[in-house]
């Protein structure tokens, strides 16, 4: 989800509150302040009060599933045609 808002926006810092992310993926905010945390300590992302900075957006795109790189090629690919 962070890596898809990144290239939505350009920007490596996104204005993403919990609430909003918890409503986006259809989990609770404890949901999100967890993996929010895991990421963190990961040093991937640093995450405060409705900010997500991108630290890593090589390593955070490997930690992610498989499905964003499937998303974004078939993505990029649609707009190409």
């Amino acid at each position: 989800m962070v890596d898809d808002c990144r290239d939505i926006t350009g920007s490596d810092e996104i204005p993403l509150t919990q609430e909003l992310l918890s409503q986006m993926l259809g989990v609770a905010r404890t949901g999100v302040t967890m993996s929010a945390g895991a990421l963190q300590r990961s040093g991937l992302i640093r995450y405060s009060r409705g900010r997500i900075t991108i630290l890593d957006r090589e390593a955070l795109s490997d930690a992610s599933c498989e499905c964003y790189r499937i998303v974004k090629q078939e993505f990029d690919q649609f707009l190409k045609s």
